[in-house]
This record gives C-alpha cells, sequence and structure tokens, in this order.
C-alpha cells in the first residue's frame, strides 16, 4: 500500500496569487495602501519629522533647494505634464476641426490622460487639498527654523491659507505620469515604466529636501493620484458606457 506525499507549499505560488489578487483588485490595495500610510503617520508623526531633518542643515536650513541642478530637475516633471496635456488637447481640437479625418490616437486615450490630470493633481490635490486643509510646510515649522506647529496628516488647520503642504503637487503629478504609461502601447510600457517611476521618486524626493513637503505628503499623493488613475480607467475602459467608446467618441 502506498503512501501519499503530503503536498509541499509553493511559495512562489503563493506570491503569485496574490499578485493576481492585487492586480483583480487595485483599487481596494489602493484604498488600502492609503489608508495604511495615513494610519502610520498618524501614530508616528515624528518618522515625518525625522525624513526632513535628514536634509536640514540648522541655520543653513534646507540647503539643496539652492543646489541649481536639483531646481531644474524639479521642472522636468511638470514640462512632461505640460507636453502630454497638450498633445491630447491638439488631438481632440484635430477631431472637431476635421471631423472626417482619422484621429491620431484612439479618442479615449487623450480624453482618459485629460481627465485624470483634472481630477487628480488638478481637483483633488491642489483645488481642495492643498487649498483648505492648510498644512504648514516643513521650512515653515517651528522644528526647522520657522514660527508655526507641525500638524499631522489630514488635520484641517487654519495655519496656511493656500498652496499648503497636504498633499504634494509634484507627486501627484509624478505619479500621474502612470496614466501615460497605460494607454501607451504594449512594448513600451515596460521601458516607460522603468522611466517614470524612478522620475517620480525622485521628484518626490527633491520636494522633501528642499523643506517643500513632508514624507507623508508625497506618500499620500501617491496613493490618491492612483487612486484616481484606476477610477477612470475602470469608467473609461473596463466599464465604459456606449457613448465612451472608441467608435461613438
Amino acid at each position: 500500500m502506498t503512501q501519499t506525499q503530503p503536498q509541499q507549499h509553493n511559495p512562489k505560488t503563493g506570491l503569485s496569487k496574490l499578485s493576481i489578487w492585487c492586480i483583480n483588485h487595485s483599487m481596494v490595495c489602493v484604498g488600502l495602501y492609503i489608508c495604511l500610510v495615513s494610519l502610520f503617520f498618524l501614530a508616528f508623526p515624528g518618522v515625518d519629522l525625522w525624513a526632513s531633518g535628514l536634509f536640514h542643515f540648522g541655520d543653513e536650513g534646507f540647503k539643496a533647494e539652492n543646489v541649481a541642478f536639483l531646481r531644474d530637475v524639479r521642472h522636468l516633471g511638470p514640462f512632461l505634464v505640460r507636453v502630454i496635456a497638450i498633445v491630447c488637447v491638439a488631438v481632440l481640437l484635430i477631431k472637431l476641426l476635421v471631423p472626417g479625418r482619422q484621429p491620431l490616437m484612439p479618442l479615449r486615450q487623450p480624453v482618459f490622460l485629460l481627465s485624470t490630470l483634472i481630477l487628480g493633481p488638478g481637483v483633488l490635490v491642489n483645488l481642495i487639498l492643498k487649498n483648505n486643509w492648510g498644512r504648514p510646510r516643513p521650512h515653515t515649522v517651528d522644528q526647522f527654523g520657522g514660527d508655526l506647529p507641525y500638524q499631522p496628516v489630514w488635520w484641517p488647520t487654519d495655519y496656511c491659507d493656500t498652496n499648503c503642504s497636504f498633499v504634494s503637487g509634484e507627486a501627484s503629478a509624478g505619479m500621474w505620469l502612470v496614466a501615460a504609461v497605460i494607454v501607451a502601447p504594449a512594448a513600451w510600457r515596460l521601458a516607460l515604466l522603468c522611466f517614470v517611476l524612478p522620475l517620480a521618486l525622485i521628484l518626490s524626493l527633491n520636494r522633501i529636501a528642499f523643506g517643500g513637503h513632508f514624507l507623508s505628503d508625497t506618500l499620500i499623493s501617491w496613493g490618491l493620484t492612483l487612486l484616481v488613475i484606476l477610477v477612470v480607467y475602470r469608467f473609461l475602459y473596463v466599464s465604459a458606457p456606449r457613448w465612451l467608446h472608441d467608435r461613438r467618441l
């Protein structure tokens, strides 16, 4: 009588199943990420001050903001965002002006890119959060030579009137470039992703080094922007009404 060998658990199989689940439930995963990061910084606000303190040099302040190369790097992300937005607007205008002409790209692509740009970095990040939450920027708090108290994430205050620290606009713009990767030709996506993700990291780190944003501003901004991208993608591509299909557009 032969004995059956017990089945051994393969860690790679479990990891593969987890990856597939995360892909199929991407909005849930990003929502959990935002919640966990927010709770972490609410529980350990000192991490924010520690991360900013790495780039603060006493009376000299945040010296990185005086480096010309780093100031130029800061403008690279917004420049790429403007270029993509201009191309998208041009594609839609050409189609409106010459309706009989074949569009330069499927029309859902510029609609997707422009709508995520407006709703994410535009409305959610800059119009709603940065202009209403009132969180002082690192270089204005008393721990780094300013005269304002440090404020935790998600706590509305009146210490700042507009264009405040929570959340990071540059980090949002950098993460928004992922939307361009999503609608790019499949053969280009990996190469573009290898360019976009490090760029988003560099732009975000740059703002922390300048004393313009806390680490939590950056990490939460990434999650919020990515969540907007996923919601709009589902509306336009996964469960799009017929009037939003490329042929109808």
